[in-house]
Protein backbone atom coordinates (compact mmCIF):
# COMPACT_ATOMS: atom_id res chain seq x y z
CA UNK A 1 0.00 0.00 0.00
CA UNK A 2 2.70 2.65 1.11
CA UNK A 3 6.12 2.35 1.19
CA UNK A 4 8.65 1.09 4.45
CA UNK A 5 8.67 4.72 6.05
CA UNK A 6 10.93 5.81 8.56
CA UNK A 7 10.95 5.00 11.70
CA UNK A 8 10.32 8.02 14.30
CA UNK A 9 9.73 6.16 17.77
CA UNK A 10 9.05 3.07 19.29
CA UNK A 11 6.69 2.99 22.11
CA UNK A 12 5.16 -0.21 24.48
CA UNK A 13 7.31 -2.29 21.85
CA UNK A 14 5.92 -1.31 18.50
CA UNK A 15 7.37 0.96 15.65
CA UNK A 16 6.03 4.27 14.83
CA UNK A 17 7.55 4.80 11.18
CA UNK A 18 5.70 7.62 8.54
CA UNK A 19 5.63 7.20 5.11
CA UNK A 20 7.24 9.79 3.08
CA UNK A 21 3.59 10.62 1.89
CA UNK A 22 2.45 11.80 4.78
CA UNK A 23 4.57 15.01 4.13
CA UNK A 24 2.37 15.64 1.47
CA UNK A 25 -0.65 15.15 3.83
CA UNK A 26 1.47 17.40 6.78
CA UNK A 27 2.35 20.38 4.43
CA UNK A 28 -1.37 20.53 3.35
CA UNK A 29 -2.78 20.99 7.07
CA UNK A 30 -0.36 23.24 7.76
CA UNK A 31 -0.74 25.74 5.04
CA UNK A 32 -4.60 25.33 5.30
CA UNK A 33 -4.76 26.41 9.13
CA UNK A 34 -1.81 28.98 8.52
CA UNK A 35 -3.58 30.56 5.73
CA UNK A 36 -7.35 29.97 6.26
CA UNK A 37 -8.80 28.42 9.52
CA UNK A 38 -6.86 30.41 11.82
CA UNK A 39 -7.30 33.73 10.45
CA UNK A 40 -10.98 33.09 9.78
CA UNK A 41 -11.11 32.60 13.63
CA UNK A 42 -8.61 34.21 15.07
CA UNK A 43 -8.29 37.63 13.50
CA UNK A 44 -5.36 40.42 13.90
CA UNK A 45 -2.71 37.77 15.24
CA UNK A 46 0.69 38.36 13.13
CA UNK A 47 1.29 36.22 9.76
CA UNK A 48 4.31 33.79 11.39
CA UNK A 49 2.24 33.20 14.69
CA UNK A 50 0.11 31.51 12.57
CA UNK A 51 1.78 29.43 10.80
CA UNK A 52 3.45 28.28 14.26
CA UNK A 53 -0.20 27.26 14.84
CA UNK A 54 -0.43 25.64 11.50
CA UNK A 55 2.34 23.69 12.42
CA UNK A 56 1.27 22.79 15.64
CA UNK A 57 -2.10 21.77 14.33
CA UNK A 58 -0.37 19.30 11.99
CA UNK A 59 1.87 18.06 14.90
CA UNK A 60 -1.36 17.55 16.83
CA UNK A 61 -3.02 15.38 14.03
CA UNK A 62 0.01 13.09 13.95
CA UNK A 63 -0.02 12.47 17.50
CA UNK A 64 -3.76 12.44 17.56
CA UNK A 65 -3.40 9.48 14.79
CA UNK A 66 -0.47 7.46 16.24
CA UNK A 67 -3.37 7.76 19.81
CA UNK A 68 -5.64 6.26 17.69
CA UNK A 69 -3.76 3.36 15.94
CA UNK A 70 -1.74 2.56 18.75
CA UNK A 71 -5.14 1.70 20.95
CA UNK A 72 -5.59 -0.54 18.14
CA UNK A 73 -2.32 -2.27 18.58
CA UNK A 74 -2.46 -2.84 22.09
CA UNK A 75 -5.72 -4.69 22.09
CA UNK A 76 -4.42 -6.38 19.66
CA UNK A 77 -1.59 -7.44 21.28
CA UNK A 78 -3.94 -8.59 24.53
CA UNK A 79 -6.02 -10.91 22.42
CA UNK A 80 -2.17 -12.52 20.86
CA UNK A 81 -1.42 -11.49 17.76
CA UNK A 82 1.37 -10.20 16.49
CA UNK A 83 1.72 -6.54 15.25
CA UNK A 84 4.60 -5.12 13.00
CA UNK A 85 3.82 -1.81 14.49
CA UNK A 86 2.48 1.39 13.12
CA UNK A 87 2.37 3.54 9.96
CA UNK A 88 1.54 7.09 8.77
CA UNK A 89 1.10 7.86 5.13
CA UNK A 90 -0.80 9.81 3.40
CA UNK A 91 -4.32 8.96 4.33
CA UNK A 92 -3.86 8.83 7.81
CA UNK A 93 -2.63 5.98 10.21
CA UNK A 94 -2.31 1.93 10.13
CA UNK A 95 -1.72 -0.36 12.58
CA UNK A 96 -0.10 -3.61 10.58
CA UNK A 97 -1.14 -6.79 11.34
CA UNK A 98 0.16 -10.20 10.35
CA UNK A 99 -2.74 -12.05 10.88
CA UNK A 100 -6.10 -12.09 10.61
CA UNK A 101 -8.45 -11.46 14.53
CA UNK A 102 -8.70 -14.93 15.95
CA UNK A 103 -12.32 -14.17 16.60
CA UNK A 104 -15.13 -11.61 16.10
CA UNK A 105 -14.77 -11.05 19.82
CA UNK A 106 -11.29 -9.61 18.96
CA UNK A 107 -11.98 -8.06 15.82
CA UNK A 108 -14.58 -6.11 17.78
CA UNK A 109 -12.89 -4.32 20.60
CA UNK A 110 -9.49 -4.01 18.34
CA UNK A 111 -11.75 -2.05 15.90
CA UNK A 112 -13.41 0.01 18.54
CA UNK A 113 -10.55 0.77 20.44
CA UNK A 114 -9.37 3.37 18.08
CA UNK A 115 -13.01 5.83 18.25
CA UNK A 116 -13.17 5.61 21.39
CA UNK A 117 -9.33 6.36 22.33
CA UNK A 118 -9.83 9.58 19.72
CA UNK A 119 -13.17 10.24 21.53
CA UNK A 120 -12.01 10.21 25.19
CA UNK A 121 -8.66 12.15 23.64
CA UNK A 122 -11.18 14.75 22.31
CA UNK A 123 -13.15 15.14 25.58
CA UNK A 124 -9.71 15.29 27.25
CA UNK A 125 -8.43 18.57 24.58
CA UNK A 126 -11.97 20.06 25.27
CA UNK A 127 -11.28 20.44 29.00
CA UNK A 128 -7.74 21.75 28.83
CA UNK A 129 -9.47 24.20 26.21
CA UNK A 130 -12.28 25.82 28.14
CA UNK A 131 -9.69 25.34 31.27
CA UNK A 132 -7.05 27.62 29.10
CA UNK A 133 -10.36 29.83 28.62
CA UNK A 134 -11.01 30.58 32.40
CA UNK A 135 -7.02 30.93 32.87
CA UNK A 136 -7.04 33.84 29.79
CA UNK A 137 -4.25 31.80 27.67
CA UNK A 138 -3.91 32.87 24.01
CA UNK A 139 -5.40 32.29 21.20
CA UNK A 140 -2.74 31.00 19.52
CA UNK A 141 -3.09 28.53 21.95
CA UNK A 142 -6.62 27.70 22.96
CA UNK A 143 -7.26 27.89 19.28
CA UNK A 144 -4.94 25.15 18.25
CA UNK A 145 -6.23 22.82 21.32
CA UNK A 146 -9.86 23.78 20.40
CA UNK A 147 -8.70 22.43 16.38
CA UNK A 148 -7.51 19.43 17.74
CA UNK A 149 -10.51 18.36 20.17
CA UNK A 150 -12.63 18.57 17.19
CA UNK A 151 -10.40 16.89 14.77
CA UNK A 152 -10.25 13.92 17.08
CA UNK A 153 -14.49 14.04 16.81
CA UNK A 154 -13.97 14.24 13.25
CA UNK A 155 -11.30 11.54 12.94
CA UNK A 156 -13.45 9.13 15.29
CA UNK A 157 -16.96 9.91 13.73
CA UNK A 158 -15.10 8.80 10.14
CA UNK A 159 -13.45 6.09 10.96
CA UNK A 160 -16.84 5.11 12.76
CA UNK A 161 -18.32 4.55 9.05
CA UNK A 162 -19.36 1.01 8.16
CA UNK A 163 -16.86 0.83 5.48
CA UNK A 164 -15.02 -1.60 5.76
CA UNK A 165 -11.77 -1.62 5.90
CA UNK A 166 -12.57 1.79 8.16
CA UNK A 167 -13.13 0.71 11.91
CA UNK A 168 -16.90 1.05 11.72
CA UNK A 169 -16.07 -1.73 8.87
CA UNK A 170 -14.54 -3.91 10.63
CA UNK A 171 -17.11 -3.53 13.28
CA UNK A 172 -19.63 -4.82 10.77
CA UNK A 173 -17.68 -7.45 9.75
CA UNK A 174 -16.98 -8.32 13.51
CA UNK A 175 -20.69 -8.47 14.41
CA UNK A 176 -21.63 -10.93 10.19
CA UNK A 177 -18.73 -13.20 11.45
CA UNK A 178 -20.25 -13.94 14.59
CA UNK A 179 -23.63 -14.52 13.25
CA UNK A 180 -22.77 -16.63 10.78
CA UNK A 181 -19.44 -17.79 11.98
CA UNK A 182 -17.88 -17.33 8.34
CA UNK A 183 -15.04 -14.80 8.24
CA UNK A 184 -15.07 -15.36 4.14
CA UNK A 185 -18.61 -14.15 3.72
CA UNK A 186 -18.70 -11.35 6.32
CA UNK A 187 -15.44 -9.82 4.88
CA UNK A 188 -16.91 -10.05 1.25
CA UNK A 189 -20.35 -8.91 2.41
CA UNK A 190 -18.12 -5.45 4.55
CA UNK A 191 -15.97 -5.18 1.62
CA UNK A 192 -18.68 -4.54 -0.57
CA UNK A 193 -20.49 -2.24 1.52
CA UNK A 194 -16.85 -0.54 1.81
CA UNK A 195 -16.48 -0.75 -1.77
CA UNK A 196 -20.00 1.35 -2.53
CA UNK A 197 -18.98 3.57 -0.19
CA UNK A 198 -15.63 4.42 -1.69
CA UNK A 199 -18.02 4.91 -4.72
CA UNK A 200 -20.12 7.27 -3.33
CA UNK A 201 -17.27 9.30 -1.60
CA UNK A 202 -15.92 9.65 -5.86
CA UNK A 203 -19.52 10.36 -6.78
CA UNK A 204 -19.69 13.26 -4.48
CA UNK A 205 -16.10 14.57 -4.78
CA UNK A 206 -16.91 14.99 -8.96
CA UNK A 207 -19.96 16.87 -7.36
CA UNK A 208 -18.04 19.14 -5.45
CA UNK A 209 -15.57 19.98 -8.47
CA UNK A 210 -18.54 21.01 -10.48
CA UNK A 211 -19.81 23.14 -7.47
CA UNK A 212 -16.31 24.85 -7.56
CA UNK A 213 -15.42 23.45 -4.60
CA UNK A 214 -11.82 22.41 -5.94
CA UNK A 215 -9.45 21.10 -2.93
CA UNK A 216 -12.41 19.62 -1.26
CA UNK A 217 -13.64 17.74 -4.31
CA UNK A 218 -10.34 16.30 -5.08
CA UNK A 219 -9.77 15.66 -1.63
CA UNK A 220 -13.21 13.69 -1.40
CA UNK A 221 -12.92 11.67 -4.53
CA UNK A 222 -9.31 10.30 -3.80
CA UNK A 223 -10.55 9.58 -0.15
CA UNK A 224 -13.15 7.86 -1.95
CA UNK A 225 -10.30 6.03 -4.53
CA UNK A 226 -8.47 4.89 -1.83
CA UNK A 227 -11.28 3.69 0.42
CA UNK A 228 -12.65 1.48 -2.76
CA UNK A 229 -9.10 0.01 -3.59
CA UNK A 230 -8.46 -1.00 0.68
CA UNK A 231 -11.46 -2.55 0.88
CA UNK A 232 -10.98 -5.12 -2.26
CA UNK A 233 -7.63 -5.21 -1.13
CA UNK A 234 -8.44 -5.86 2.17
CA UNK A 235 -10.60 -9.04 1.02
CA UNK A 236 -8.40 -10.64 -1.46
CA UNK A 237 -5.55 -10.66 1.61
CA UNK A 238 -8.00 -11.95 3.60
CA UNK A 239 -8.53 -15.14 0.74
CA UNK A 240 -4.72 -15.63 0.41
CA UNK A 241 -4.35 -16.06 3.71
CA UNK A 242 -7.30 -18.50 4.31
CA UNK A 243 -6.11 -20.11 1.00
CA UNK A 244 -2.52 -20.55 2.37
CA UNK A 245 -2.85 -21.08 5.96
CA UNK A 246 -2.43 -25.17 6.65
CA UNK A 247 -0.63 -25.68 3.36
CA UNK A 248 2.51 -27.35 3.51
CA UNK A 249 5.77 -25.37 1.80
CA UNK A 250 6.31 -28.54 -0.30
CA UNK A 251 2.86 -28.69 -2.10
CA UNK A 252 4.05 -25.41 -3.90
CA UNK A 253 8.56 -26.09 -3.98
CA UNK A 254 9.69 -26.85 -6.88
CA UNK A 255 12.38 -29.94 -7.02
CA UNK A 256 13.94 -29.79 -10.53
CA UNK A 257 16.47 -27.19 -9.31
CA UNK A 258 18.70 -24.81 -11.16
CA UNK A 259 22.25 -24.30 -8.93
CA UNK A 260 25.35 -22.69 -9.40
CA UNK A 261 29.21 -23.39 -8.53
CA UNK A 262 30.85 -21.07 -6.34
CA UNK A 263 33.83 -21.48 -8.58
CA UNK A 264 32.60 -20.06 -11.51
CA UNK A 265 32.63 -16.08 -12.68
CA UNK A 266 30.09 -14.01 -12.37
CA UNK A 267 30.15 -13.36 -15.66
CA UNK A 268 29.42 -17.08 -16.32
CA UNK A 269 26.42 -16.58 -13.85
CA UNK A 270 24.91 -14.21 -15.90
CA UNK A 271 25.57 -15.80 -19.44
CA UNK A 272 25.14 -19.72 -19.03
CA UNK A 273 22.45 -18.66 -15.83
CA UNK A 274 20.56 -15.78 -15.44
CA UNK A 275 20.41 -15.03 -19.38
CA UNK A 276 19.13 -18.69 -19.45
CA UNK A 277 16.80 -19.38 -17.03
CA UNK A 278 15.54 -15.52 -16.11
CA UNK A 279 15.58 -16.41 -12.33
CA UNK A 280 16.74 -13.66 -9.95
CA UNK A 281 17.86 -16.17 -7.19
CA UNK A 282 20.17 -19.37 -7.48
CA UNK A 283 21.13 -21.95 -4.52
CA UNK A 284 24.76 -22.41 -4.45
CA UNK A 285 26.08 -25.56 -4.21
CA UNK A 286 29.73 -27.91 -3.76
CA UNK A 287 29.45 -31.21 -3.74
CA UNK A 288 26.12 -31.67 -2.74
CA UNK A 289 26.40 -29.09 0.23
CA UNK A 290 24.44 -25.99 0.42
CA UNK A 291 26.40 -22.87 0.91
CA UNK A 292 23.80 -19.97 0.03
CA UNK A 293 22.52 -18.54 -2.82
CA UNK A 294 23.22 -15.07 -4.99
CA UNK A 295 20.68 -12.95 -6.30
CA UNK A 296 20.55 -10.80 -9.29
CA UNK A 297 20.57 -7.78 -7.36
CA UNK A 298 24.32 -9.05 -6.29
CA UNK A 299 25.48 -9.18 -9.26
CA UNK A 300 23.92 -6.03 -10.20
CA UNK A 301 26.28 -4.25 -7.93
CA UNK A 302 29.36 -5.89 -9.80
CA UNK A 303 30.58 -3.75 -12.92
CA UNK A 304 30.06 -5.13 -16.32
CA UNK A 305 34.00 -5.57 -16.85
CA UNK A 306 35.01 -6.82 -13.51
CA UNK A 307 32.46 -9.61 -13.75
CA UNK A 308 35.16 -12.11 -15.29
CA UNK A 309 37.00 -11.68 -12.25
CA UNK A 310 34.65 -12.28 -9.41
CA UNK A 311 33.49 -15.64 -8.41
CA UNK A 312 30.12 -16.59 -6.75
CA UNK A 313 31.60 -17.44 -3.59
CA UNK A 314 32.94 -14.16 -3.44
CA UNK A 315 28.90 -12.82 -3.75
CA UNK A 316 26.80 -15.82 -2.04
CA UNK A 317 24.90 -14.94 0.86
CA UNK A 318 24.35 -17.35 3.49
CA UNK A 319 21.57 -19.34 4.40
CA UNK A 320 19.41 -18.07 7.14
CA UNK A 321 15.79 -17.09 7.82
CA UNK A 322 15.59 -14.78 4.97
CA UNK A 323 16.17 -16.81 2.19
CA UNK A 324 15.28 -20.79 2.98
CA UNK A 325 12.06 -22.10 4.39
CA UNK A 326 11.76 -25.72 5.76
CA UNK A 327 8.91 -28.11 4.15
CA UNK A 328 7.15 -28.58 6.10
CA UNK A 329 6.64 -24.85 7.21
CA UNK A 330 3.09 -22.90 6.87
CA UNK A 331 2.76 -21.26 3.58
CA UNK A 332 1.85 -18.23 4.52
CA UNK A 333 5.14 -18.02 6.36
CA UNK A 334 6.59 -18.66 3.35
CA UNK A 335 4.91 -15.25 1.95
CA UNK A 336 5.55 -13.17 4.66
CA UNK A 337 9.29 -14.05 4.68
CA UNK A 338 8.77 -12.59 1.24
CA UNK A 339 7.33 -9.75 1.41
CA UNK A 340 9.49 -8.94 4.47
CA UNK A 341 12.45 -9.61 2.38
CA UNK A 342 11.13 -8.38 -1.33
CA UNK A 343 11.78 -11.75 -2.82
CA UNK A 344 10.10 -13.87 -4.79
CA UNK A 345 11.89 -17.14 -4.29
CA UNK A 346 13.23 -19.14 -1.18
CA UNK A 347 15.39 -22.31 -0.80
CA UNK A 348 13.34 -25.00 0.66
CA UNK A 349 16.08 -27.06 3.52
CA UNK A 350 15.46 -29.77 4.73
CA UNK A 351 18.11 -30.39 7.98
CA UNK A 352 21.55 -29.05 5.58
CA UNK A 353 20.17 -30.40 2.42
CA UNK A 354 18.54 -28.62 -0.46
CA UNK A 355 15.40 -30.03 -1.51
CA UNK A 356 13.68 -27.40 -3.55
CA UNK A 357 12.69 -23.82 -4.11
CA UNK A 358 9.32 -22.33 -3.43
CA UNK A 359 8.25 -19.51 -5.87
CA UNK A 360 5.87 -16.51 -5.47
CA UNK A 361 4.67 -16.87 -8.91
CA UNK A 362 4.38 -20.55 -8.48
CA UNK A 363 2.11 -19.70 -5.60
CA UNK A 364 -0.47 -17.53 -6.80
CA UNK A 365 -0.79 -19.45 -9.76
CA UNK A 366 -1.96 -22.62 -7.76
CA UNK A 367 -3.97 -19.98 -4.93
CA UNK A 368 -5.66 -18.25 -8.18
CA UNK A 369 -6.69 -21.40 -9.45
CA UNK A 370 -8.14 -23.04 -5.87
CA UNK A 371 -9.65 -19.48 -5.11
CA UNK A 372 -11.70 -19.74 -8.62
CA UNK A 373 -12.76 -23.40 -7.75
CA UNK A 374 -13.94 -22.41 -4.52
CA UNK A 375 -15.87 -18.85 -5.73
Amino acid sequence: MFGKGITLVKLFGFKVKIDLSWLILGLLITWTLAQGLFPQFYEGLRTATYWIMGIAGALGLLVSIVFHELWHSLIARKFGLSMRGITLFIFGGVAEMTEEPPSPKAEFFMAVAGPISSIVLSLGLFGIFFLGINLGWPDSITGVINYLAFLNLILAGFNLLPAFPLDGGRVLRSVLWGWKDNIRWATQIASKIGGAFGIALIVLGVLELFLGNLIGGVWMAVIGLFIRGASQSAYQQMLIRRSLEGEKVRRFMKSDLVTVSPSISVEDLVEDYIYKHHFKMYPVVENDQLLGCVTLSQVKTIPKEGRKDRKVRELAEACSEKNTIGPDEDAMKALTTMRKTNSSRLMVVEGNRLVGVITLKDMMGLLSLKIDLEE
